[in-house]
C-alpha cells in the first residue's frame, strides 16, 4: 500500500511541475543562478566513492536531479544519458545524476540501468536543498526534476527548469558541443 501512495505521488509531481514544497521560498529561476559558481558539495555515488565539486575543475558537470530511483521518468532520463555518455565524454563533460535516494537504492537503480556515471546520495538533502529543490509532500520528500550544467570554472551557464525526460539529455549536449565550438 504504501509503495502504491509514493507512486502516485511521483506522478502527481510529474504531472503537475507546479505544486510548491515547503522549502520553495528560495527564488530558483535561471536568472538567479545563471552566472553565479555552483556550490561545492561532498556527497557518495552508487558504489559508495565520494564526489566533490572541485574535483571536476576544468571539465563540463551536468548536475541533474531527479525525483526517485526505479520511477518511469527517472528511468528514461538515466537512460538518454547512458546512451548519449560516450559523446559527453568527447566534449570533456561528466555527468552526475543526484536524488534524495541513498546509496543501496542508487546502486540497485545503476545495476539494473547499468549506468556508466555516478548517481550521487543527497539523502540529507544538503544539495537539493542549497538549490531550492526539495519538494515535500508530508512525510514524502524528493528532489525536483531540474538540471545545471557548469562549465569547466565551475560555474552555472544553464539552468534547465523544463525537463522532458526523452529530449533533455541531446539538450544538453547540444548545449555543451555549441559552447565548445564558440571557444
Amino acid at each position: 500500500m504504501r509503495f502504491y501512495s509514493l507512486f502516485f505521488i511521483i506522478i502527481l509531481a510529474n504531472i503537475f511541475p507546479s505544486l510548491h514544497a515547503s522549502n520553495d521560498f528560495k527564488n530558483t529561476s535561471s536568472a538567479t543562478w545563471v552566472g553565479k559558481t555552483a556550490p561545492d558539495f561532498q556527497l557518495f555515488d552508487q558504489k559508495g566513492k565520494s564526489h566533490t565539486l572541485s574535483q571536476y575543475q576544468g571539465k563540463w558537470v551536468v548536475l541533474y536531479f531527479y525525483p526517485k530511483d526505479n520511477s518511469p521518468g527517472c528511468t528514461e532520463e538515466a537512460n538518454q544519458f547512458k546512451a548519449l555518455y560516450p559523446k559527453f565524454l568527447q566534449q570533456h563533460a561528466v555527468i552526475l545524476g543526484v536524488s534524495l535516494d541513498n546509496i543501496a537504492s542508487h546502486q540497485h537503480f545503476s545495476d539494473k540501468l547499468q549506468l556508466p556515471f555516478p548517481i550521487l546520495a543527497d539523502s540529507k538533502q544538503t544539495l537539493a536543498q542549497s538549490f531550492g529543490l526539495i519538494r515535500d509532500f508530508g512525510i514524502i520528500q524528493f528532489a525536483k526534476r531540474e538540471t545545471f550544467l557548469i562549465d569547466p570554472q565551475g560555474n552555472i551557464t544553464y539552468h534547465y527548469q523544463s525537463v522532458n525526460t526523452q529530449t533533455h539529455a541531446s539538450k544538453v549536449l547540444a548545449d555543451i558541443t555549441k559552447a565548445n565550438s564558440s571557444h
